[in-house]
């Protein structure tokens, strides 16, 4: 058995689960009162941090286990839960790269993070070039498609 248990909340203008257009939402991440703002310092110093959250609205019997359709659209080809990013998997994990804007205290500011208000994040980390992919990215047209909008 797991137990994670929420180092911060999301704070931001997002009240409903939407598919698109989170890049210029700007959002607060509050550590949770159980961490000091030593936990955040020098976070400042990087451009973007990789943001782990948990999709706390997905109700048990909306979870994929298997394949379907990306935003049940018709359109793009039936591909498994993890071949994907929705919001529906089996552990309800989210994990965006957002652009770290300040740090006050311990709150983070970033923007570009696609998660509502309230949504509990279960880790914070420093994006570092030498993590980042060393080939080139590929990826299905359909994907590209899906994303166009998403920004």
């Amino acid at each position: 058995m797991i137990n994670l248990s929420p180092i911060a909340f999301v704070k931001n203008i997002r009240a409903e689960i939407e598919d698109d257009n989170w890049g210029d939402v700007i959002s607060v991440i509050e550590l949770d009162s159980a961490f000091s703002e030593e936990a955040l310092f020098q976070i400042e110093t990087f451009s973007h941090a990789e943001i782990i959250f948990y999709f706390h609205l997905v109700h048990d019997n909306k979870i994929e286990t298997g394949a379907r359709h990306p935003r049940n659209n018709k359109d793009w080809p039936s591909v498994g839960i993890f071949a994907q990013r929705g919001k529906n998997r089996p552990n309800q994990l989210g994990v965006t790269t957002v652009k770290i804007l300040k740090r006050e205290g311990r709150q983070l500011f970033v923007q570009g993070l696609d998660a509502i208000d309230g949504t509990p994040v279960l880790d914070i980390k420093p994006v570092m070039k030498e993590f980042l992919p060393r080939e080139e990215i590929r990826q299905p047209v359909w994907a590209t498609e899906l994303m166009k909008n998403y920004w």
